[in-house]
């Protein structure tokens, strides 16, 4: 795998992608604005990235990050994504995304919806529930005392071992919490969403990141309710 495709180059698919350049990986950054609007970033992370449309991205990803507001998930490309790890970094706010009833009800989760979206694609939830300011903060080299974690969730054993392995590679631990259906666990709302990077503050957007391990993101999805 040596190419990260960002569909969705914002806050976190932005930051996710300045991580995996600094790990040596190429990146294709695409947004619903055109490759136009991504010149400075693209500049910035210089020769390892290039910008292209959300289709282009697609068909070029190794591994494809899906990080545009949730609303806006029919606009994902599918046949260019079959077959591949597809992680969704997504987000259910009903003030900016609208209503959706299953996703209201807890009978569906976003990461589901996601999924069957594109039925062919492996998808894998993460980076959901950390500040894209943390997010930037916390990486550390595999096997630091220091090191943070970050829950994932999917149905497919083979995608989630290569986003392991992709976290490894940028600087993360990972938590498997289980198949989508289990992504409610780290959603807006839970223990583990914001202030687990926070040294548990609720005000998490205040502070400047603070490492927690794997026994911390455990206790916190455990202690998840609906």
């Amino acid at each position: 795998m040596t190419t990260i495709a960002f569909i969705g180059s914002g806050h976190i698919g932005g930051t996710v992608a300045r991580l995996s350049v600094e790990a040596g990986y190429d990146v294709v950054l695409s947004n619903s604005r055109g490759p136009e609007t991504l010149k400075d970033l693209v500049d910035e992370l210089g020769p390892k990235a290039r910008a292209a449309t959300p289709a282009e991205a697609a068909e070029a990803g190794d591994l494809v990050v899906v990080s545009i507001p949730l609303r806006a998930y029919r606009d994902v490309p599918v046949e260019p994504l079959a077959g591949k790890p597809v992680i969704d970094t997504n987000n259910y706010y009903s003030q900016r995304d609208g209503d959706f009833p299953r996703l209201d009800d807890g009978s569906l989760t976003s990461s589901e919806l996601l999924q069957q979206h594109l039925p062919a694609s492996r998808v894998v939830k993460v980076f959901n529930n950390i500040f894209f300011v943390h997010l930037r903060a916390l990486p550390r080299p595999s096997g630091a005392p220091d090191r943070t974690a970050l829950p994932i969730a999917g149905d497919d054993a083979a995608a989630k071992e290569t986003v392991t392995a992709f976290l490894d590679a940028i600087g993360y631990d990972a938590v498997d919490a289980g198949p989508l259906a289990q992504g409610w666990r780290f959603q807006p709302g839970t223990p583990v969403y914001g202030n687990a990077y926070a040294g548990d503050d609720p005000n998490f957007a205040q502070s400047p990141g603070v490492p927690a391990g794997t026994e911390k993101i455990r206790t916190a999805l455990d202690a998840a309710r609906r």
